[in-house]
């Protein structure tokens, strides 16, 4: 397997695939697999993505010095990767980012990125580039240059290959994944940490000779961008790119892919695989085999066993192994992958609900049981359990937030000393190593990390802890039309008085067209169960159109964001009420 970690920069090693593998594969670009074995899928090889991405460059260095920032704004293809190279060449900081959506506070929150990050240039397509100029527009931002790039190579000579030269510590890109539509952070990656991680996922998922990586992730989006398309390509193996719209359109596209092209890897959240099982009906596997699935990778958001389960027992007859998935942690300020034990069945544990609400781990005694599915072994990372209020370090099974210091940490959040020196500069006693303070809460058991939550989103009743994602998949587990999809359940300050107890609020997405009846008697059943299973009150119930809950560009749920839109009133729900009273102005 090819050593990523120890070289130079990024683009040595994409220039010593070109020399030593000028023709095979780095990127394919599948917009459907179909069933004919004869379609040739664009692509391209080593030499040309290493040519494509110094012309680019070439040309990126006219308008931008070493340093500089460029807006990434791709749907998912050939020209991103072409792109991002092309910009490491140029010395130039990548700012991946989604295209201009049709929600103003997307539209509003990548303005902010692109005004956080000081990008001077937008590199875009030609499919996209008059809704990036529109965007532009909109929002008072046309000083910025926008260049039109494809993936083709022009042949002409070669270029010189005077380029700035990069070191582990220089900045490589601008990972946006959190903060506020007004104050984006940034998380700061340089060559070192991609290298250090890509090293360790494919030292801990190694893909055999002939096989690839592939999926449909978003590549803006920190599990596509790392976790496949600089793994495959770093590593030799290759990519094989597809639609995330069209993979949420027939999620079959993805299993034939995987099949057809021996895709040995592919990650994904753990809703891709509920909505496999779900909507991929028999006849549409014909001709599928998936015995050449090595990983399948689950995490950037809360994995469930019983998705796993399902998952596993669906597909078992056309050649998926029991121990293909793989429950992962990982985060940006991580540059991707945490933690992950592969070659092996799920490992779960049955917890105590009653100690979980104490952010105490017990083995399950009573009724009242959580199931948490194990995210295996830190990897190449120190990973600390600290109780966030006296930063004293917790021993296993003690539940605590998730402290993090390697190499693949970030440098901090870009143009944010602040949010840096608080995120990034925890210390232990005793040690003079720093360590990221993720806000995340979990414990270590036998050696192998569980994550419960983040401390942020933890909903205080009445002296009692609850875990908002336990409700969430409570509820959708309880109702097929929130099946699927997305929510968040979060706290307001009570409408009748200072000294009221706050409100729980419970928002989320509807599937399917529902008309105002049901919709009615679907907020009436899900006070029902809350308050049967949880003993707790709703005081709000808003339900939403798919895509109505803010989520990172990591697929997390933001409940912070949803919440303050449910304050601001810009939660535009299809239906919602409150106990008692109409929805409140």
């Amino acid at each position: 397997m090819r050593n990523v970690k120890d070289a130079a920069n990024m683009t040595s090693v994409l220039a010593e695939l070109a020399r030593t593998t000028p023709d095979r594969d780095s990127v394919v670009y599948v917009d459907d697999p179909g069933n004919d074995v004869d379609v040739r899928h664009p692509r391209l090889s080593y030499a040309e993505l290493d040519a494509a991405a110094r012309q680019l460059a070439a040309r990126i260095q006219e308008h931008l010095a070493p340093g500089d920032r460029a807006l990434l704004l791709y749907p998912s293809g050939l020209a991103f990767p072409v792109a991002f190279f092309a910009c490491l060449y140029a010395g130039v900081i990548a700012v991946p980012a989604p295209v201009p959506g049709r929600y103003r506070h997307e539209r509003l929150r990548l303005a902010g990125v692109a005004r956080n990050a000081g990008a001077r240039v937008v590199l875009t397509d030609a499919e996209s580039r008059e809704q990036v100029e529109q965007w532009l527009d909109a929002e008072d931002l046309t000083e910025l240059t926008v260049l039109e790039t494809g993936a083709a190579a022009d042949p002409q000579p070669d270029l010189d290959d005077a380029w700035p030269v990069a070191t582990h510590r220089t900045p490589a890109m601008l990972q946006y994944t959190s903060g506020s539509t007004a104050d984006p952070k940034g998380v700061r990656i340089s060559h070192g940490n991609l290298l250090c991680n890509v090293d360790t996922i494919a030292r801990t998922f190694p893909v055999h000779e002939g096989r690839r990586y592939a999926g449909w992730i978003p590549l803006f989006h920190d599990m596509g961008l790392v976790g496949l398309m600089l793994t495959g390509i770093l590593t030799g193996r290759s990519v094989v790119l597809l639609p995330p719209a069209g993979f949420l359109r027939r999620p079959q596209l993805w299993l034939r892919t995987i099949s057809r092209y021996d895709v040995g890897a592919t990650a994904a959240p753990d809703f891709a695989y509920d909505l496999c099982v779900r909507r991929i009906k028999d006849d549409q596997l014909d001709g599928v085999d998936l015995s050449c699935w090595q990983y399948a990778i689950n995490g950037s958001e809360p994995v469930r066993a019983a998705t796993l389960r399902a998952f596993n027992s669906r597909f078992a007859g056309v050649g998926l192994s029991p121990h293909t998935i793989v429950p992962c942690f990982g985060m940006a300020e991580a540059t991707l992958l945490v933690s992950g034990t592969p070659h092996r069945p799920v490992r779960t544990v049955h917890a105590d609900a009653a100690a979980l609400e104490r952010h105490e781990f017990a083995p399950a005694g009573g009724d009242a049981v959580r199931e948490l599915v194990s995210c295996g072994a830190p990897l190449d990372i120190d990973v600390r359990i600290v109780d966030p209020t006296t930063h004293t370090v917790l021993p296993e099974g003690r539940i605590g937030e998730l402290w993090l210091s390697g190499d693949t940490v970030a440098q901090g959040y870009w143009n944010n000393e602040t949010a840096t020196a608080r995120a990034f500069g925890a210390a232990l006693d005793g040690t003079t190593r720093r360590y990221l303070r993720t806000g995340d809460l979990g414990f270590l058991l036998d050696g192998e990390l569980y994550v419960t939550g983040r401390i942020k989103d933890v909903l205080v009743i009445k002296g009692r802890n609850l875990y908002p994602q336990d409700l969430e998949q409570t509820l959708r587990a309880e109702h097929s039309e929130l099946s699927g999809s997305v929510g968040a359940a979060f706290l307001v300050p009570a409408t009748n008085g200072a000294d009221a107890e706050d409100e729980l609020v419970v928002a989320h997405e509807v599937r399917g067209r529902l008309d105002g009846e049901r919709l009615s008697s679907l907020a009436v059943h899900i006070r029902q169960t809350v308050a049967r299973e949880f003993g707790l009150s709703v005081a709000h119930v808003a339900l939403l159109r798919p895509g109505g809950v803010s989520r990172t560009t990591s697929g997390k749920i933001q409940r912070s964001a949803v919440r303050q839109h449910f304050l601001d009133g810009e939660l535009s729900p299809i239906f919602a009420n409150r106990v008692g009273a109409g929805w409140p102005a």
